[in-house]
């Protein structure tokens, strides 16, 4: 039996370290931030699983398992502000990866709950195994020693290809719509908690600004590409279930060089699909 938590089903995963404002409107969700409000202290975390929405868009209209990608992250409330309608605007913290080993749908609470087992981090050990791979005589210190150059050449390929992918899609988008309430209203609240919105175009440019929230730390930067560039939810949701930061990195690499092509072949940003969807149809 795994560990019963909150779920909030989504159009794209969650990243760990990443922020997630979100717009609290529909009864049941509703009720699941109040639950999480009056919550004690001491009674576990104010936090919910998000898992990104494989197919359809009302889930409970098919069966959850089938609908719900199978590697999801906890968010942890960070601020809550309660709207004149009776919904919340809240801002949330990616935490820990989980696998789903069951849905459970009920009528109290009326919100779904997943009974998930938590993912581990593969770091040191499976870097340095993995770039072992035909050494045949060596200690384990130069193996340790060659995985960390391995990675840290890793961090520094990332990093430029995502700037460079960074500059491409703000010149091809051509600026920030600054006239957006709801934009300016996260903006808020996340300047109130002292995080930064991805993004921002008035300090040193939006690809130094992403960059900069994550340093040095290359499993940070592995999770703010996985989230900030335009890819698919099949290719997010594959970095979210890989395990090992050079792994993902590696990956991350090779996505970024295909959307580079992409965005210099085709001249245009690509639109997630989410944009087009609408309500299930009898057909």
């Amino acid at each position: 039996m795994g560990e019963l938590i909150p779920l909030f089903p989504l159009g794209s995963p969650l990243f760990p370290g990443v922020v997630l404002p979100l717009q609290i409107f529909e009864p049941r969700y509703r009720r699941l931030v109040s639950d999480l409000v009056d919550r004690p202290d001491g009674a576990g975390p104010r936090s919910f699983g998000v898992v990104a929405i494989r197919q359809g868009w009302e889930v409970e209209r098919v069966s959850p398992a089938e609908a719900l990608f199978d590697v999801g992250c906890t968010a942890v409330v960070r601020a809550v502000t309660p709207q004149a309608d009776g919904g919340y605007r809240i801002v949330t913290v990616g935490a820990d990866r989980f696998r789903l080993l069951d849905v459970v749908v009920g009528d109290d609470p009326p919100y779904l709950q997943a009974e998930v087992e938590w993912l581990g981090e593969e770091e040191a050990a499976e870097e340095a195994a993995g770039d072992a791979e035909g050494l045949s005589d060596g200690t384990d210190e130069v193996l340790s020693s060659v995985a960390r150059g391995s990675l840290g050449l890793l961090v520094r390929s990332v990093s430029d290809l995502f700037a460079r992918y960074v500059t491409e899609v703000a010149a091809l988008r051509g600026g920030l719509d600054a006239d957006d309430d709801d934009d300016e209203e996260d903006a808020e609240l996340l300047a109130d908690l002292g995080l930064d919105e991805p993004g921002d175009p008035g300090r040193d440019g939006e690809a130094a600004a992403l960059l900069r929230q994550v340093g040095d730390d290359a499993r940070g930067l592995s999770y703010l590409v996985a989230s900030a560039a335009l890819l698919t939810t099949e290719d997010r949701q594959a970095l979210l279930a890989e395990s090992a930061t050079r792994r993902r990195l590696a990956a991350e690499s090779r996505l970024l060089r295909r959307e580079l092509t992409l965005l210099r072949e085709l001249g245009a940003v690509p639109v997630p699909l989410q944009q087009f969807a609408g309500p299930l149809t009898p057909n």
